[in-house]
């Protein structure tokens, strides 16, 4: 389709005169409008790329985080500390807790990294098989750059220089009643250890602080949730009483940081299939955020403030 010139053509001018009509008519920014103008001539003639994992770069940068970014900024005002710990090239792996019984704490975490990090680097983030088998959710998800949190994708990523995000506690976490609230629960089987230490990727453990009040989970539907083969079904307070309503966030205040990497370069060989290694190592890393959240929630006072 690309390779069309006919067809090409026929899109450029398309492109161009609606260009035109918001440029003149509406007084959009000039050149925020001629890269919207290029950026929908690629995606009609399909001159556009995704890697191996279906990350799709450039539809990231002009949609997906942009919708985000007014969530990010002026409903939750997200503080960014430690971003220095991230580092400008090269892999690591980074670990953080999971909550707020809708994992938005992934997309802000990307959108962190990517706004506040000097390199603007993308957190290729690894989710639940649930979330590669809901419809548009599942693609949007590839496009964002996340994949399967699996061995094999988590080991080619790091081995490929990647930056990628691991949430160990999963729906253990992010389902949690609001009463266990910034309780970590078990982080798993320490895959995300395993994975870093056979790359000799350092892990950097990462606090988020306010996801656990977005959605304040006082209740669980089981019937429900087995009905609809999910993880749990949530009853907060606001959510299924006020309809679609109930799906906004309250705006808590929220602070990321992002703590001193753990090496896992200096391990022998074999360390990686050493029980006691990955079991000492992920309570490393489970230890650190749990003390960081302490802190942080201290620092940040009242939720809503």
């Amino acid at each position: 389709m690309a390779d069309d010139p006919q067809l090409t053509g026929a899109v450029d001018r398309v492109a161009t005169s609606i260009g035109r009509v918001l440029r003149d008519r509406l007084g959009v920014d000039a050149g925020q409008l001629d890269k919207l103008v290029d950026f929908v001539g690629r995606r009609l003639t399909g001159d556009f790329e995704v890697d191996a994992f279906g990350f799709d770069e450039e539809l990231t940068e002009t949609v997906l985080l942009p919708v985000l970014r007014p969530l990010y900024r002026h409903w939750f005002r997200v503080d960014v500390r430690g971003i220095e710990n991230i580092p400008d090239a090269g892999s690591a792996l980074v670990a953080a807790n999971h909550s707020g019984t809708v994992p938005l704490d992934s997309l802000m975490t990307q959108l962190a990294v990517h706004d506040e990090h000097p390199r603007h680097r993308h957190l290729r983030t690894l989710g639940a098989t649930l979330v590669f088998q809901l419809p548009v959710v599942s693609d949007l998800a590839r496009k964002g750059g996340s994949t399967l949190a699996c061995n094999e994708d988590v080991e080619a990523l790091l081995a490929a220089g990647e930056l990628v995000g691991v949430w160990p506690e999963g729906f253990k976490g992010v389902g949690k009643p609001f009463s266990e609230r910034y309780k970590l629960q078990r982080f798993g089987r320490g895959g995300f250890v395993s994975a870093a230490l056979r790359t000799g990727t350092p892990i950097v453990p990462c606090s988020i602080v306010g996801a656990e009040e977005i959605y304040p989970m006082i209740g669980n539907a089981d019937y429900l949730a087995r009905l609809l083969g999910l993880p749990y079904f949530p009853v907060t307070p606001t959510f299924p009483w006020l309809g679609p309503l109930g799906l906004v966030p309250l705006p808590s205040k929220w602070i990321i940081e992002f703590g001193e990497p753990i090496r896992t370069d200096e391990y022998p060989p074999g360390a990686a299939d050493d029980p006691m290694v990955v079991f000492e190592l992920t309570d490393q890393v489970r230890d650190t955020i749990q003390r960081t959240l302490t802190e942080l929630r201290e620092l940040r006072g009242p939720a809503f403030g």
